[in-house]
């Protein structure tokens, strides 16, 4: 079995894009989106990763 990792691109609520410097398992992964957007976060994304790789915030 694969673990397959995730990251998250996502924009502040005062408009600043904003990336994640962590991978997450795909249940962490739920649970950090949830928290982003009740944070009123907009544009979250979960982005798969590969090991040594990290989500790059949109410009």
């Amino acid at each position: 079995m694969t673990v397959q990792h995730f990251g998250f691109t996502w924009t502040d609520p005062d408009g600043t894009p904003r990336a994640s410097a962590v991978a997450y398992d795909k249940t962490c992964a739920d649970q950090r989106r949830d928290e982003l957007e009740t944070a009123d976060c907009t544009q979250v994304a979960i982005v798969p990763v590969t090991p040594g790789q990290l989500a790059e915030p949109r410009a």
